[in-house]
């Protein structure tokens, strides 16, 4: 990097440069509302080039630059890094004759730079970010309104800037308090599945198992929303998803689980109706047979099939889910629903066993508003 000239930083460079790093600005694309204001200050002052400055710890960088093609210089050559230490308009009408500049790469070389105006981007901390300014290659003449307007455009940027930044903490605030908030739902479901577990062991057998099912169920929804809240994106993996939830369950059932399948990225809303499935599935298996349990997750084409294979008796030939079928096949049957798809039940291929599986096809990411099923 080129050195910088040490009179041309601010004794709070340290903090100033914190506040650059705050507003989260630099290297953000192209803005339209930038690049009005831009525009609309190279009018008023009947001049090619207006730019909008952020000043970095050792370039210029340009969040608009209206009338010249460069995203930035270095901080050694461009005028913004002098406009920076004073809070009032840094007014150059001739650089060719201005003492400040005479050696400035900007003016010397055949870019031939003669004319600036610079308004400081302060901050309401008093930082001065970088600068709007204005630019020509033939000296002029600038009157009071003209420096008004500046100030006023100026003022405009910045008011961009904090709202952006407001904007940004408001949407880490709301998810902090989500984040907060699953924290305690997970915490309350694992208290009531303890407290149902503990009065399962008390009381007659009919009513200790129903007690006991309802708190292995209470603890499936628990584990699975903690696998959900550990994603942090709008779509994952769901095959990552479920070997992360399978490998906890192996250890609770004393069971191995394989997962095999196809890499896709689902959107996270259906992260929980898919555990769920697959919570259920894997814990039926275990429960009624004593063979491997197979989970698979395969994509064709744009439908989705999570399968679960157990190597037990099977099922009736003329078993049917909807009818007839216990608690967990009807919270299968409703969760396919709500994932919009088919529960189906089949041999196993392998010839021993049972097939169960829920085909889907998820929303289009690009069309956000075709909805799961209700």
């Amino acid at each position: 990097m080129t050195d910088i000239v040490p009179n041309s930083i601010p004794a709070n460079e340290q903090q100033r440069l914190a506040a650059v790093r705050r507003y989260d600005v630099l290297d953000t694309p192209p803005d339209g509302a930038f690049d009005r204001i831009t525009a609309i200050a190279a009018r008023r002052f009947d001049v090619p080039i207006a730019i909008i400055s952020i000043v970095d710890e050792n370039r210029i960088w340009f969040k608009s630059h209206h009338g010249l093609p460069v995203e930035e210089i270095g901080r050694d050559s461009g005028l913004c890094a002098s406009a920076i230490l004073s809070p009032e308009v840094h007014i150059v009408l001739d650089a060719s004759l201005d003492p400040r500049t005479l050696a400035n790469p900007l003016v010397a070389s055949n870019f031939g730079l003669r004319f600036y105006v610079g308004v400081p981007l302060e901050t309401n901390d008093g930082y001065n970010l970088g600068t709007l300014c204005v630019i020509d290659k033939v000296a002029r003449t600038v009157n009071q309104d003209q420096i008004d307007d500046l100030k006023d455009l100026a003022t405009v940027v910045m008011d961009q800037l904090e709202l952006r930044l407001a904007a940004r903490k408001s949407v880490g605030q709301a998810q902090l308090m989500a984040r907060e908030i699953d924290h305690r739902v997970m915490n309350s479901l694992q208290f009531v599945s303890g407290i149902l577990a503990m009065q399962s062991r008390t009381g007659s057998a009919e009513a200790a198992e129903q007690l006991e099912t309802a708190a292995n169920r209470v603890a499936a929804v628990a584990r699975v929303h903690r696998h959900f809240h550990a994603e942090q994106a709008d779509m994952v993996s769901s095959l990552g998803f479920l070997r992360r939830l399978c490998a906890e369950l192996s250890d609770i059932l004393d069971r191995p689980i394989e997962v095999v399948g196809d890499e896709g990225m689902v959107a996270t809303t259906l992260v929980q109706p898919i555990g769920l499935i697959a919570n259920e599935l894997i814990t039926n298996a275990a429960k009624h047979c004593a063979g491997a349990v197979r989970v698979s997750y395969r994509i064709r084409g744009g439908s989705h099939t999570l399968a679960v294979c157990d190597e037990g008796e099977g099922l009736p030939a003329a078993f049917d889910p909807e009818k007839g079928a216990g608690l967990g096949m009807k919270v299968i049957v409703a969760l396919a629903r709500q994932l919009g798809g088919k529960f189906a039940v089949e041999q196993n291929s392998v010839g021993v066993g049972s097939r169960l599986s829920v085909t889907f096809t998820p929303p289009d990411p690009m069309h956000p508003d075709l909805q799961l099923s209700r």
